[in-house]
């Protein structure tokens, strides 16, 4: 099982009321790994990472996706952190380039897997 495998589960596992729907869609390149839905009715996509450092990849379907759907998109980023600790940082997808060109020194949106949940349960 890949470390994003071993993060969605997680992430599925922690976020009791929003529904993830997992996508495997390779026609269509660039569309993120998950569909989510809240219990306020509103949908909404995540994009998983996990890195080994403060880089953070993409592809360009991948940024052109994030560019031509700027609102309720989101990236998560399971990164090393003290010790055994991986942290969780996510982020608009509207600010994919400047994620990818800063890595981690980005100021995220929301720090930890808590709060990144909590954050998505709350959207409108």
């Amino acid at each position: 099982m890949g470390p994003e495998t071993k993060f969605y589960q997680k992430l599925r596992k922690n976020s009791k009321g929003i529904i993830w729907t997992r996508l495997e869609n390779l026609s269509s390149l660039g569309t993120p790994d998950l569909l989510g839905y809240n219990t306020s009715g509103t949908f909404f996509t995540v994009e998983l990472k996990v890195t080994k450092g403060k880089g953070v990849r993409f592809s360009p379907h991948q940024i052109a996706f994030h560019k031509s759907h700027p609102t309720k998109t989101f990236i998560m980023v399971q990164a090393p952190g003290p010790g055994s600790l991986k942290l969780v940082h996510m982020f608009q997808g509207s600010r994919i380039t400047e994620l990818e060109a800063c890595g981690l020194t980005l100021e995220a949106c929301c720090l930890g897997l808590d709060a990144s949940i909590d954050y998505l349960k709350n959207l409108n």
